[in-house]
């Protein structure tokens, strides 16, 4: 008998990377229990891509000013996986910049 693969997904939060348990289907009040971030919002969502227009992958969505913040997006899409740490990435950038840039 075929039985079909269930795939686990695991979620997280995009403010604090803790994983988000999700017992029921999101809801787009809700928030992160660890650190109180909204959980519906572009940062969260697979779609989001801060090098695309709007932001945006999807190229019919409307402009959203605050990707933090609860939207009424129907692309939403909750992202799988952890999301990256790009805190190291933009430090070094941030320093060569500065090197560059440096008076002598």
């Amino acid at each position: 008998m075929w039985v079909p693969k269930v795939e686990e997904k695991h979620y997280y939060c995009h403010r604090c990377r803790n994983e988000i348990e999700m017992i029921a289907k999101l809801q787009r009040t809700d928030t992160c229990p660890h650190c109180g971030a909204d959980l519906h919002c572009c940062k969260n969502c697979e779609h989001w891509d801060p090098s695309a227009h709007n932001q945006c992958k999807e190229h019919i969505a409307e402009y959203i000013p605050d990707r933090e913040k609860t939207n009424f997006c129907t692309f939403f899409t909750f992202r799988d996986g952890k999301p990256e740490d790009t805190s190291r990435v933009i430090a070094s950038s941030k320093a060569k910049l500065d090197d560059l840039f440096k008076k002598k």
